[in-house]
């Protein structure tokens, strides 16, 4: 019974902070929501670079995106403590899209995420195609929803 309590508080969590980043993009500034789309897409690129498809992410094995949220989250931490906000905010865009894979409950807010991105001004791209360009991977096309958070 203990258990099940606290594994529902932990889901509940996770969903609380999917859904907290959702609502800051809905009520932010729009060249907040593009830094994040831009960062998003850095961090798709870095990914990719090392045989990662981030676009695919909803329908990883549990284990490889439990693996990759874990990963990503001690990532984030570095880059905080490092005051690199943009780059960690853009990889908690990716975080919370592993999580869905073993949280369903976590898709909602995550869509919401992913559509707030989506609509990004065009500096989003610009941004990106600077920031890829300098970490030195291969440039990236235009933002794309990952399969399976459409708003559909």
């Amino acid at each position: 019974m203990f258990a099940a309590w606290k594994q529902e508080k932990t889901t509940a969590g996770l969903v609380a902070e999917a859904q907290a980043l959702a609502d800051k993009l809905a009520g932010t500034k729009p060249h907040i929501v593009e830094a994040h789309a831009a960062a998003a897409l850095l961090w798709q690129a870095v990914f990719r670079d090392q045989g990662q498809d981030l676009h695919s992410i909803a329908t990883w094995p549990k284990a490889k995106a439990a693996r990759f949220a874990a990963d990503a989250l001690a990532r984030i931490a570095v880059l905080r403590k490092a005051r690199d906000y943009d780059s960690s905010d853009g990889l908690a865009v990716w975080m919370h899209s592993a999580r869905t894979v073993a949280e369903p409950r976590i898709a909602d807010p995550v869509r919401q995420i992913w559509a707030h991105l989506a609509a990004a001004g065009p500096n989003a791209a610009s941004m990106a195609e600077e920031q890829i360009a300098e970490a030195g991977l291969a440039p990236h096309g235009p933002l794309r929803i990952p399969e399976g958070f459409d708003a559909g």
